[in-house]
């Protein structure tokens, strides 16, 4: 048998590429985003060295744009987004329109059909979810007004493109002259929406009994492996479904399995479960993306280029300060949103590759696309920091919050990282006793059950020196770290030391050597789970075997 097939041969290129650059954006706190497109770069045709097959790359991606929508359709929540709808509604449709125009007149200008410049400015004015709850997550925002009006936006705004992708095939047909008439148009929108009518009654008819009842009896089996099978199964299955019965996209499809399943108790679970592959094939969808980027659009059309850049950073910015500011709020509020939707991303990528396939964007048009969103990419944690995450509003902010939660007497202050199913439980020992509580907790769902427990919240990653600090980090006497993975809880008993050399710190793990890893970077006491469990059983009273009488 060969060793060196394509297939293994392109993943193996696309992911140590990735981790490569994922790593040195890292090092340099840029998303890493932005080094997944590199490595794509480094390993597409337009450079030299190895070289990935691309078709291939591009089957993956399929699989990666499938469960990156499953992901989007699992955290949608209808309830944060009512709660914005006044500003995020109006407020998306309006900058789509705003930034569509200034794209279009690129395009116009460089000599496209009016077509291709619609398609290339809808790719231009939807921003990026990877980089978008990023940046909230850094900033401490996510739990914001502006946060969640940031987010209902981009709610919106992927909606507004899952419905144009839905659409453009058929819109392309009629610029193609399949349609002779604005009747034969009508025809194919009406036909378009009436598949798309049935599968989306399909979901939410038998969607919403039949997927809850097979998650449920995969559950129940208690095989891990099974409930993990039937999570990817109603992900791919639906997608592939969708695509084959109804015409409909695999993202459309994608998105109301996430959706359907994200309304019930076991959705958290399902996220956990998915995440590691949802995460690969995410990392394999923008490598791919990146290897059909050419380098040399950046010198052959470097106008349009930075034309295209400007449009991304500057001109959706402005739209979106003085849409905020037209609606009452204030100028810190519109700033951190116009920063954080100042990118583009996984839609813009599909849009493209969508226009291209169906001969309306020309090839020109994806390469100004994919440079916008490096470009956008690269830049946004800059202009964010700059306009949001160093504000002198925001830190004020901050503070007032450190403020509000420290205790008034000389208790004990103990910061908690992780609301899981330890952390709860640590935090419900923590509220009986005199000591002032702050947990830290990166995801949405967990820091608001968190909050309605009546718990004071830090939303973002406790990795971050900023998360650490909102949460009072140096005036806090002890640091329990209740997250199960035993070396990411390393990187932030690193920090905090850093931070607060007195701290003490507490911190869980799962084998011997998240135990000696924990100890070597100075956490003070480690409890490894299967330990205490074995000291317990053996601690039992023994009451010898029972006997059938």
């Amino acid at each position: 048998m060969p060793h060196n097939t394509p297939l293994v041969a392109t993943v193996v290129a696309g992911l140590v590429a990735a981790f490569a650059m994922g790593a040195l954006a890292h090092r340099l706190r840029i998303s890493p985003v932005a080094g997944y497109l590199f490595a794509g770069v480094l390993v597409g045709p337009f450079t030299p060295g190895i070289v990935a097959d691309s078709a291939l790359a591009n089957e993956l991606a399929e699989l990666g744009v499938i469960l990156l929508m499953f992901g989007v359709g699992l955290h949608f929540s209808v309830k944060d987004l009512l709660s914005v709808r006044k500003i995020a509604v109006p407020g998306a449709v309006i900058q789509i329109a705003f930034a569509t125009a200034l794209g279009a007149g690129l395009a116009l200008w460089l000599g496209w059909s009016l077509a291709a410049g619609l398609v290339f400015g809808l790719a231009l004015s939807v921003a990026s979810t990877v980089v978008l709850l990023r940046a909230l997550q850094v900033g401490n925002l996510m739990d914001t007004e502006r946060g969640r009006i940031a987010v209902g936006w981009l709610i919106v705004e992927d909606l507004a493109m899952v419905l144009v992708l839905v659409l453009l095939p058929a819109l392309a047909g009629f610029a193609a002259g399949r349609a002779q008439s604005n009747v034969d148009l009508a025809w194919m929108i009406g036909l378009t929406l009436a598949k798309v009518g049935g599968f989306i009654a399909l979901m939410l008819i038998v969607g919403k009994r039949v997927i809850p009842a097979a998650l449920h009896w995969a559950a129940h089996t208690g095989s891990r492996e099974l409930f993990r099978l039937a999570v990817l199964a109603i992900a791919l299955g639906v997608a592939f479904g969708a695509a084959y019965v109804f015409d409909v996209s695999f993202a459309l499809g994608a998105f109301f399995a996430g959706m359907v399943m994200g309304e019930k108790q076991l959705s958290r679970r399902a996220a956990e479960e998915t995440l590691p592959l949802r995460d690969a094939f995410a990392v394999l969808f923008f490598v791919s993306v990146g290897m059909l980027f050419d380098p040399a659009v950046v010198v052959e059309h470097g106008a349009a280029v930075l034309a295209t850049v400007l449009i991304v950073l500057v001109g959706k910015s402005l739209a979106a300060v003085a849409i905020v500011r037209l609606f009452g709020h204030p100028t810190q509020t519109a700033l951190a949103v116009a920063a954080g939707l100042a990118q583009i991303g996984e839609f813009s990528f599909m849009l493209a590759a969508l226009g291209v396939r169906l001969g309306v964007l020309p090839e020109e048009g994806r390469d100004l696309i994919l440079a916008g969103a490096i470009f956008s990419i690269l830049l946004n944690p800059l202009l964010f920091r700059w306009l949001a995450g160093r504000h002198s509003l925001v830190k004020s902010v901050a503070a007032a919050e450190q403020e509000r939660r420290a205790p008034a007497g000389s208790g004990e202050r103990v910061v908690l990282i992780g609301y899981g199913r330890v952390g709860r439980l640590v935090a419900e020992g923590i509220r009986k006793s005199p000591r002032d509580l702050v947990i830290v907790e990166e995801r949405a769902d967990l820091a608001r059950a968190a909050r309605e427990a009546g718990h004071d919240v830090v939303v973002g990653n406790a990795s971050s020196d900023d998360v650490l600090d909102s949460a009072g980090i140096h005036e806090a006497t002890r640091l329990m770290i209740a997250i199960p993975e035993g070396f990411e809880a390393g990187a932030i008993a690193q920090r905090a030391r850093q931070l607060n050399p007195e701290i003490e710190i507490l911190a869980r793990a799962h084998s011997d050597e998240e135990v000696e890893h924990l100890e070597k970077i100075g956490a003070d006491h480690v409890v490894m789970g299967e330990r205490e469990i074995a000291r317990r059983l053996l601690e039992l009273p023994g009451t010898g075997p029972r006997r059938k009488t």
